[in-house]
Parts: C-alpha cells; sequence; structure tokens
C-alpha cells in the first residue's frame, strides 16, 4: 500500500491479502478482492491503477481486469482529477450500504422472474410451489432489509455525530 503515516505496512499488507481471501471465498474473484480490500486500506479510498499494480505487486493488466469487475458490481468507481489523465478507482464510505441498495434492485428483477415461472408452471404443481415459496422468501427478505437499511442509516449517523464529539 502507498506508505501512510504510522503504519505498519507489513501488517497492513497482511490484512489485504487476508480479506482478500475472505471476500474470494465469499464468491469475488482473486485480483478484484485484493483490489477492493487495497483500496478499502487506503485512508482516501483512491489510488491510481499504477499504484494498484506496485501496491499488490501486480501488472497494470491484471489490476485493469479487476478494476473493470469491480466497477461492473458497483463497489468501485473511476475518478479523473481535474486536468489530469490518470484515473484514479474509488470505493466510497458507505459501499456496503449501497451494495445493498443495488441487492434490493436485484430481489426485484428476481421475484417477477419467479412470478413468470410460478404462472408458466402453475400454482399447483410443485416446481409452481417451490417457486412460490421462494418468491415469498425474497419477499420476505426484501422487506426486511428495507428495514435494515433505514435502521443502519440511523445507526450511522449516531455513529458519526459520537466520532465528531470525541474529536
Amino acid at each position: 500500500m502507498p506508505h501512510e503515516r504510522g503504519r505498519d505496512e507489513r501488517a497492513v499488507s497482511t490484512f489485504v491479502e487476508r480479506f482478500a481471501n475472505v471476500l474470494t471465498d465469499s464468491g469475488i474473484p482473486r485480483m478484484p478482492a485484493r483490489i477492493f480490500a487495497a483500496l478499502l486500506a487506503t485512508d482516501s479510498g483512491r489510488l491510481t491503477a499504477a499504484g494498484l499494480s506496485e501496491a499488490l505487486q501486480v501488472s497494470p493488466a491484471a489490476v485493469s481486469g479487476g478494476v473493470r469487475y469491480l466497477e461492473q458490481v458497483n463497489l468501485v468507481s473511476r475518478e479523473r482529477d481535474p486536468g489530469s489523465r490518470r484515473d484514479r478507482f474509488r470505493v466510497h464510505d458507505d459501499v456496503w450500504y449501497e451494495a445493498s441498495v443495488r441487492r434490493d434492485q436485484m430481489l426485484v428483477r428476481w421475484e417477477s422472474s419467479l412470478q413468470e415461472g410460478i404462472a408458466a408452471l402453475g400454482a399447483d404443481s410443485p416446481a409452481g410451489a417451490r417457486m412460490a415459496e421462494s418468491l415469498a422468501f425474497f419477499e420476505f427478505l426484501r422487506g426486511e432489509l428495507a428495514g435494515i437499511q433505514t435502521r443502519w442509516q440511523a445507526h450511522r449517523a449516531a455513529l458519526r455525530a459520537a466520532r465528531e464529539q470525541e474529536g
């Protein structure tokens, strides 16, 4: 990682690799997981492709492919400083919240598809009943997710207010 004041670079690198392994075990491809963890571990949340390549000791092509994946799943965004031709890749502070919002949108699509499947198969068929239960689960999950998002916003506001009072 770029040297950030007062940090044990070896400990940071170990964290990045371990967290990347956790993300990989969760289904994220290895290089995007390493890039995401590296961005998450920087104070600014931003690095150039060259910075990522150096920090992770990988080729620029590996960074390019990994960043492309992370952009497609909206875990990072590409930014450019005014007057610069260098892209910076950024992980936002609220990345997990935003991912949950996108998950909500995905659940709506799954629900719609399952409704089509139930109509095509017949609600009384074994396959239709299985799909109906899947649909009920996704509807339940989406309802719970909306409440979790609302509670998180209130909790995050309280955390930030407490940090401001401390600092």
